[in-house]
């Protein structure tokens, strides 16, 4: 995979599909699997992790001990950049962020670790990211593929 795109940042919903049965698995895998390899150049803000552990556990049916073992065996890569910044500054500036693209905190908060970091693509499963200027956002799954995870969640 080319790295044209990169530095991404991957969103929960890519950390939590690459960790999981759905068929359509593979498009969040792939990134993943890159950016431990260090194919890609990837910043993942720790609070993704958190937000993918409730995924995993609240919609795929994961058990607890299972999506921690699995989110902290990825934590082990070392060629990923970690974002730890949880500052005053950064909060603030995801709140502005949700505010001015009328989307949620999280979305608001990613939005601004990727301006900050200078990310160039957001991955993501939703279309949430494309509100926002400071960088291209990238949907990994089509809208079939989007329609295959829903079916497979049961909605």
């Amino acid at each position: 995979m080319s790295d044209a795109g990169g530095p991404y940042l991957f969103d929960v919903g890519v950390i939590t599909l690459a960790h999981t049965d759905a068929l359509v698995r593979d498009a969040a895998l792939s990134y993943v699997q890159d950016s431990i390899a260090g194919d890609i150049d990837a910043v993942v803000p720790y609070p993704a992790l958190v937000g993918a552990h409730n995924v995993l556990t609240t919609y795929y049916g994961r058990s607890n001990a299972d999506a921690s073992r699995l989110l902290q065996n990825f934590m082990d890569a070392k060629r990923i950049h970690w974002y730890d910044g949880m500052s005053e500054d950064v909060v603030r500036g995801g709140l502005s962020q949700s505010n001015d693209a009328n989307v949620g905190g999280w979305d608001g908060y990613y939005a601004q670790v990727a301006i900050d970091e200078g990310v160039n693509t957001v991955l993501t499963i939703d279309d949430d990211f494309k509100r926002f200027d400071g960088f291209d956002t990238k949907i990994i799954l089509s809208p079939d593929e989007f329609n295959e995870l829903n079916s497979f969640l049961g909605n």
